[in-house]
């Protein structure tokens, strides 16, 4: 009868660990966003969130609006808090070292997500898409389009490349110049500018505001007297802003036409830019598949397992490679804008009508 208080106690004991077990909270996931003033954006931290929350863990997603120091600071409060894996898109690819030094050492492993984080040996995995292939596609069917192999021409095009502090900006940019050199050589395309140096034609942040000014200075000094029949643009937000320089320089009336615009992201305001005929191209990235890659590799993660992964040759953070998965993009226009974005369920027909 003596041992009844003590077996009670154990009893006890063991109900309130099983209960603690059970109350124990679910493996809380860090998730880093550049910005919400593009929509892609937006829909990549929106899907993860939804994604990783179905299966079972805590989210907490930040957005630091392009500002490098606030990206910094909400890393670094989720190290404290101590979240048991890091999903980063930078906004600087270069200005994190610190931070994941910090995030290494609390034992927090890193995933980069759709920009590689470079000059950090704790980046465990890179999920994106193909983004040489962006570029490939973007320039191809610029080639396509004019119908240069062909041997048609002389156009006169315009280059524009994405942020020089974006890792992904450089592939997008090779990737199109492949398709198009051979033509610039031949004289078959012409930069009237001048400027076809990624230096020279990348645009800081992506933003479609420095982008007008840009083209507008393109065409107040270059095309007085010419038409510019092309502008290689990398993405959907500076397509926008091209296209309101051209249509301020009289682009888009009759006798006037608007030139064949590339972009990328499929945007919706972008699409239904097409949808009006302004803007020609652009290139669908399914944030959705991206997002759900991402979850993949944090399952991965967390279960000491080995993430899928389909390069690992491709890309070098400045001090290793990363073991990266790509996803597939695809072109868009008006000929199968249908079959890509409303059949998949990305858009509705209502959201392209409002």
């Amino acid at each position: 009868m003596k041992r009844a208080p003590l077996a009670l106690c154990l009893a006890a004991c063991l109900l309130a660990g099983g209960e603690a077990a059970r109350a124990a909270p679910a493996p809380l996931i860090g998730i880093a966003m550049p910005t919400q003033s593009a929509q892609r954006w937006i829909q990549d931290g929106a899907n993860m969130k939804r994604i990783l929350e179905s299966r079972g863990y805590r989210v907490d997603l930040q957005y630091a609006e392009d500002d490098v120091q606030a990206q910094v600071a909400q890393i670094e409060d989720m190290v404290t808090v101590n979240v048991r894996v890091l999903v980063i898109a930078p906004i600087d690819a270069e200005s994190l070292t610190n931070v994941l030094d910090k995030a290494h050492a609390a034992g927090i492993p890193v995933i980069s997500y759709d920009r590689l984080i470079r000059n950090s040996p704790w980046i465990e995995y890179y999920v994106t898409f193909d983004n040489y292939k962006v570029g490939v596609l973007q320039g191809g069917y610029i080639v396509d389009k004019l119908g240069l192999k062909g041997g048609t021409g002389p156009f006169n095009i315009e280059i524009f490349a994405g942020s020089p502090d974006d890792n992904n900006a450089g592939y997008f940019f090779r990737g199109a110049m492949s398709q198009l050199k051979p033509y610039m050589a031949n004289r078959k395309l012409i930069v009237r500018s001048g400027q076809t140096d990624f230096e020279k034609v990348a645009i800081l942040r992506w933003d479609g505001a420095t982008a007008q000014k840009r083209m507008d200075d393109i065409l107040s000094s270059r095309y007085t007297d010419a038409p510019v029949d092309v502008v290689l643009s990398p993405y959907d937000g500076i397509s926008l802003g091209i296209i309101s320089a051209l249509k301020s320089g009289g682009y888009g009336r009759p006798g006037k036409k608007m030139p064949l615009v590339t972009g990328q992201d499929a945007e919706l305001a972008s699409v239904k830019s097409i949808l009006a005929g302004e803007q020609t191209q652009t290139v669908f990235k399914d944030t959705r598949v991206l997002a759900r890659r991402a979850a993949d590799m944090v399952d991965a993660v967390i279960a000491l397992r080995r993430a899928e992964v389909n390069d690992t040759t491709t890309y070098e953070n400045g001090v290793k490679i990363v073991p990266s998965y790509l996803c597939d993009p695809i072109n868009v226009d008006v000929s199968n804008y249908k079959a890509v974005l409303l059949d998949s369920g990305y858009y509705t027909e209502a959201q392209l009508s409002r």
